[in-house]
């Protein structure tokens, strides 16, 4: 069985490979062009799949564990029975692992989210700008003035989209995995959109 960092990655570049094809479809419908397949952008975006996914992971894990998602509190029926004085009710809850249940912590919701949209946004966006900037062969000095360029509107379109996905994926997604599987699916309507601002660029 392959490690949950390994799965997701391959996920994500599938994704990724399939999103950009979409972008590619899409812009040579739009220009009237017969449609054919382009496959450098399409390596490039598995390319900076493979660079961008395990850190990503990382990330989530660090956020999951230092802001968990959920604290233990007594459950109502478990309350009820104490109030009552219910012994045999309280060791069925006991035994059964029943007499404690999780609640959401608004506190760690929040700052994982503003976390995830400063830091983690920034980051990322950084990254896309300076890898795909590499890939049409500029020097580091170049790369770093595309990255300052870029940085506004794209964090401006991402914050239009991704603060929705990370509220879904804190509140109602239990595992970091599945986290970044529904990341990475909603990431399709984005990476169509880097894919055409790639290919403007």
């Amino acid at each position: 069985m392959s490690s949950p960092m390994i799965r997701i990655t391959i996920q994500a570049c599938v994704l990724a490979a399939a999103s950009n094809l979409m972008a590619q479809l899409l812009a040579e419908y739009k220009s009237g062009k017969p449609y054919t397949i382009e496959w450098v952008p399409i390596i490039q975006f598995i390319v900076f799949t493979i660079i961008n996914c395990p850190p990503n992971f990382l990330w989530q894990s660090y956020l999951e564990s230092s802001f968990p998602s959920t604290y233990l509190v007594p459950s109502t029926t478990a309350l009820k029975a104490a109030a009552s004085s219910d012994e045999k009710e309280l060791d069925r809850e006991e035994k059964t692992h029943e007499i404690l249940e999780a609640k959401l912590s608004i506190r760690n919701t929040i700052v994982k989210l503003l976390m995830d949209q400063t830091i983690g946004a920034a980051v990322n966006t950084l990254l896309f700008s300076l890898v795909f900037a590499g890939f049409r062969g500029t020097t580091l000095e170049q790369a770093t003035q595309i990255a300052k360029q870029d940085f506004r509107g794209l964090m401006t379109a991402a914050w239009k989209l991704w603060p929705m996905v990370s509220a879904v994926n804190f509140t109602l997604i239990k595992s970091v995995e599945t986290r970044n599987l529904v990341g990475s699916l909603a990431g399709m309507g984005w990476n169509i959109y880097l894919s055409l601002c790639a290919g403007e660029s």
